[in-house]
């Protein structure tokens, strides 16, 4: 299983939550989240429909070794469709026959609070949506790094307006920066794209900021 890049708002974050009371907050937010936050449904739902239905307890909180927020990988079936196994190269996947399914991990130790979990969550299954939709290349292919981790910062609230408020200079087109700051972060740090991150986000920014799928509109747009 090859993990995406964790949050990077939370690379110089520290725990709020010793490991016994992590795991037991986490664990209650993510369950919360599965049984009543909508988008996590929506989303989780569309994964179905697209054909790569989740395994059981595929939302898992993790103690995690590096501060972050969460991410996330792919596993394959086994061929007797008895199991499951890991993958250690996602590459191996793209466009091969076997069933590729999503996990995704919470950093237990640094969820705040519930709202910040569930953002995460829907953060983590943009990108299993993109994985699972696309033959995309999460590990080498820096375009298709930029692509999601827009679409990722810029469908799960995580630069709403009222988060963001306190970095703002000015109202309008402060949500475009957020998500451009905030996946450049993302894209550095893989050590393929860190050098010319700017750059991927910049080619991605327009048409990847724009796709809002699943979605019919944006979450934020009634």
């Amino acid at each position: 299983m090859a993990p995406f890049i964790p949050e990077p708002s939370l690379s110089e974050a520290k725990p709020v939550h010793e490991e016994a009371e992590a795991i037991k907050l986490c664990s209650k937010w993510v369950e919360n989240g599965l049984t009543s936050n909508k988008a996590v449904q929506f989303l989780i739902q569309h994964l179905v429909d697209l054909g790569c239905t989740p395994p059981d307890r595929f939302i898992q909180c993790l103690q995690c070794d590096k501060p972050g927020a969460g991410f996330f990988g792919m596993v394959q079936t086994e061929d007797d469709e008895t199991g499951r196994k890991c993958n250690p190269d996602l590459q191996k996947l793209i466009g091969t026959s076997p069933k590729i399914l999503p996990e995704i991990y919470i950093c237990q130790q640094y969820m705040e609070n519930e709202l910040m979990t569930h953002k995460t969550m829907v953060h983590e299954l943009i990108h299993a949506i993109d994985q699972c939709r696309t033959k995309m290349d999460p590990l080498n292919n820096c375009i298709h790094i930029a692509c999601t981790e827009i679409r990722a910062e810029n469908l799960s609230g995580e630069c709403s307006f009222f988060k963001e408020l306190p970095r703002m200079t000015k109202f309008a087109g402060h949500g475009k920066e957020c998500v451009k700051r905030r996946a450049i972060l993302s894209v550095r740090g893989n050590p393929n794209c860190a050098a010319r991150a700017e750059e991927y986000v910049d080619a991605a920014m327009f048409r990847c900021f724009q796709d809002v799928y699943p979605f019919e509109r944006h979450p934020n747009q009634k």
